[in-house]
């Protein structure tokens, strides 16, 4: 296993951006200089996170998503930040 996380990465099992292995480890994110524990999906070359609207859920009764665009870091949380 690697300590390098993916440009992009998403909880939803239906997306191609989805590694269950990766997302066995704990992942901080960090949008604008505030961590964040609500991020539904990110991308860090496009500098974007989604994040879950409420409890509304679409038709297929997943999460409805906003798309905040800004700063995004990510890194594995292994008991030390960084």
């Amino acid at each position: 296993m690697t300590n390098t996380l993916p440009d992009r990465l998403c909880v939803d099992p239906d997306s191609p951006f989805h590694d269950a292995d990766l997302l066995q480890q704990e992942i901080g994110v960090r949008f604008n200089g505030v961590e964040k524990t609500n991020v539904e999906e990110y991308c860090i070359s496009e500098g974007w996170i989604k994040v879950a609207a409420g409890k509304a859920l679409d038709r297929k009764g997943k999460p409805l998503t906003l798309k905040l665009k800004g700063q995004v870091e990510v890194w594995i949380k292994d008991g030390s930040e960084g």
